[in-house]
């Protein structure tokens, strides 16, 4: 690791991922640490100029530790999701060079640097419109271009799954498809797309926020109560 000024410079990169809506629904896990659905789901992404998360991310070796703030206020990122993701991406951080600024990053130094992650939702967080899938695609996402990580779609929607099921399908627009894979590791549990986002030009999706309120039962909450008491849910699982 090099710089003209050693501890005096910083490096940034910002991403735009949009939310999905499913139209057939993942509801249940039958792996919670690594978010491994009970079925297959279906989603379309939506447009990012309505619904989406911008994140910036910055990494300098004068930063103490890693911080996140959401729409402008700092949160906490020793949550698993977020250091699933952040572990996965420092693994595969590739050498990355900026001329201009005179900063040499190996592949190797990536574990001894900080970041800085900054992330903003034009619409409600945590209000049933997938905030969270925005959010950590976008998280994933933005934090490869920076660590110059090679991965293609497919992966980088691997590692988002496991911050937030859901995420993994907002990798792609148009129509996509969650896989729920066989692997007990994950890793054939990936989005692959069905159909792009001009395959319906004449779709429109009218999304009517009515309330910017938080939902008393998160998504993991309702999800493992569905799982844990539901015999429809069972069902369906079995005759997917």
């Amino acid at each position: 690791m090099a710089a003209a000024e050693e501890g005096q410079w910083v490096l940034m990169a910002t991403g735009r991922s949009p939310t999905n809506i499913a139209v057939i629904k993942y509801w249940g896990k039958r792996d919670e640490a690594l978010i491994l659905p009970v079925n297959d789901s279906i989603s379309v992404t939506l447009d990012p100029d309505h619904l989406s998360a911008t994140t910036t991310v910055a990494v300098s070796p004068s930063f103490p530790s890693d911080r996140m703030w959401l729409n402008g206020k700092e949160i906490s990122l020793s949550g698993g999701r977020f250091q699933s993701c952040l572990r996965e991406i420092r693994k595969r951080a590739q050498d990355v060079e900026d001329e201009k600024k005179g900063i040499r990053i190996k592949k190797e130094d990536w574990g001894k640097l900080h970041v800085h992650i900054a992330s903003y939702n034009n619409f409600p967080t945590a209000a049933g419109l997938a905030s969270s899938a925005a959010g950590l695609v976008c998280f994933v996402f933005t934090l490869g271009n920076l660590m110059n990580v090679k991965e293609d779609y497919g992966e980088l929607s691997s590692i988002a799954r496991q911050g937030s099921g859901s995420a993994c399908r907002s990798i792609y627009g148009g129509f996509v498809k969650w896989c729920m894979g066989k692997n007990n590791d994950g890793s054939d549990s990936i989005a692959v797309q069905l159909a792009d986002e001009a395959h319906w030009n004449d779709l429109v999706i009218i999304i009517a926020v009515v309330s910017s309120k938080q939902k008393e039962t998160s998504s993991t909450s309702g999800m493992r109560d569905s799982v844990e008491t539901s015999p429809l849910l069972q069902y369906r699982a079995q005759r997917k």
